[in-house]
């Protein structure tokens, strides 16, 4: 049996001393923490919140968002993170699917947990600050340490990502999954992670790849984390540079600001001894121009939240191929699969060109199995089936990733399936912009598309078709869609257009509107 937060009690007891966490205005030791995140449990216990009860984390990355999150799995609680990005008609869904308890917030955020809190579970409203909700610090209560004895297959953390139907599905992770994860995170670096490791907390914490790479890798090897609430190239700079950070882990678009910033040569990164990248393939270019200004190479993974979420790396002490999502981590398998199940057999070295004629007949979709997948989606049993494949004595996870792989066991993604959009490394699925844009009043009929980003990866762009006599604005409609949706999901790009193209039987040719 583990509690995933045992590792955490585990570097405490071996370094109480040492720094866990610090920003600008707070250092934490272990100890500091742990006394937190007991006294957050207590206060739990105190309002009857105890295992297997939903607490959401809406915040950014602060201290208060690690505390809360191990404090509910002492307590024997599940997490719920969501983005701090989110308004009420994104956070109704998650609140009442989850039927979360208790959520932690920022006070701006407060307004809009009271909104919809009729419509859900919500019986307490914890705020960072000052307000009518309760103040974090009073929720707090005197507690001893002890930790909630879970099963390995017991649900940790319920987070929830878009499937291709852009409806939120909630995702069931396990101690198990997680736990796993962040040791095999942990291992990828030369020696792995250790007490003398400090590492850049730019990640959202309340996404995968941010928990479990940055906040739990960390923690659990008894290395200092050092959150961002927000990205800011300079800053990050900055920080790295000053408190001679060890560590860095980011999406494409982060490396791209950071080689753009006018002053960028400027800074002294010599004691990075590790950066990842993830969320999204790197382009070539933005990799080359940051290891030629910083002396620094930038390993590429793979991952999703459905598997906690590392699968594939790039590792130092085992090489690298550009352009490649790397190797599978320990105890991670994974196939390239045909429509049929049938495994693709490698080339003989990758990458291909995206013109090979090969390439047609060796790619396929990428599958995963291992003790990081998830136990499947929450109430969700039709989705659950349908995301797994049973061979060979293992629960396959289709990845909807479609890509091949090499003799030397690297694999390459080529492409995804369905229409999702990656922004930046966020997931937007067309249909939730789409469902939104339909009703504004102006709007007839709609598509949103992906189009290539050379920050972001891709961007959204929306293609509208007006009611007659209708009098708006492009900018109106990206408005509309940013008081309602989180910013990163908003059309960059809107045009308006007499008709969109479709297939006999009225289905949109989303091809052709890329191409436009």
């Amino acid at each position: 049996m583990v509690n995933l937060t045992t590792s955490v009690r585990d570097t405490v007891s071996e370094q109480p001393n040492d720094l866990a966490i610090v920003t600008d205005d707070r250092e934490l030791t272990y100890e500091d923490l742990w006394a937190q995140i007991s006294g957050f449990a207590a206060g739990l216990a105190e309002r009857d919140v105890g295992v297997d009860d939903r607490v959401a984390v809406y915040l950014p990355n602060t201290p208060e968002f690690v505390v809360t999150f191990h404090g509910t799995l002492a307590a024997g609680g599940v997490v719920v993170p969501m983005n701090p990005q989110y308004r009420t008609r994104e956070i109704s869904h998650l609140l009442a699917d989850s039927g979360a308890k208790v959520v932690v917030t920022l006070p701006d955020l407060v307004p809009f947990v009271e909104e919809v809190r009729d419509e859900t579970d919500v019986e307490h409203i914890v705020s960072l600050g000052p307000g009518d909700a309760t103040f974090f610090g009073d929720f707090l209560a005197e507690g001893e340490g002890d930790v909630e004895s879970r099963e390995d297959d017991d649900l940790a953390v319920q987070p929830y990502t878009s499937g291709t139907t852009g409806t939120p599905k909630g995702v069931e992770l396990t101690h198990r999954n997680l736990t796993s994860n962040a040791h095999g995170a942990a291992a990828l670096a030369p020696g792995g992670v250790g007490p003398d490791d400090s590492l850049l907390g730019v990640l959202p914490l309340f996404h995968i790849y941010g928990m479990t790479v940055c906040m739990n890798a960390t923690l659990f090897s008894g290395g200092t984390f050092y959150p961002l609430p927000t990205w800011d190239a300079q800053q990050a700079l900055s920080l790295i540079q000053d408190a001679e950070l060890t560590m860095m882990h980011g999406v494409p678009a982060m490396y791209n600001d950071i080689i753009n910033q006018p002053n960028a040569a400027e800074f002294d990164l010599s004691s990075i001894r590790m950066a990842g990248v993830g969320g999204g393939g790197i382009p070539i270019e933005v990799l080359r121009r940051f290891e030629e200004l910083y002396d620094a190479k930038i390993y590429e993974g793979y991952g999703l939240t459905e598997t906690s979420p590392v699968t594939h790396f790039n590792t130092p002490d085992k090489g690298r191929r550009v352009g490649s999502i790397g190797r599978t981590i320990d105890d991670v398998s994974a196939r390239i699969v045909t429509d049929d199940f049938e495994e693709l057999p490698p080339v003989e070295k990758g990458p291909l060109a995206e013109d090979d004629a090969e390439l047609d007949d060796v790619t396929g979709e990428i599958v995963i199995a291992g003790p990081n997948v998830m136990r499947g989606y929450a109430s969700l049993p039709d989705a659950t089936t349908d995301a797994f494949t049973e061979a060979d004595g293992k629960r396959w996870f289709h990845t909807g990733d479609i890509g091949y792989w090499d003799e030397d066991g690297f694999f390459y993604v080529v492409d995804r399936k369905k229409h999702m959009i990656n922004t930046a490394g966020y997931n937007v699925y067309p249909r939730e912009v789409e469902e939104l844009l339909f009703e504004h009043p102006a709007v007839a009929d709609v598509a949103v598309v992906g189009i290539p980003d050379e920050r972001r990866n891709e961007t959204v762009k929306a293609f509208v078709v007006l009611t007659p006599d209708a009098d708006v604005t492009e900018d109106e409609i990206q408005q509309f869609c940013l008081d309602n949706l989180a910013a990163y999901k908003h059309p960059r790009e809107v045009v308006f257009v007499d008709e969109l193209p479709r297939t006999t039987t009225g289905k949109v040719q989303k091809f052709e509107l890329q191409q436009q």
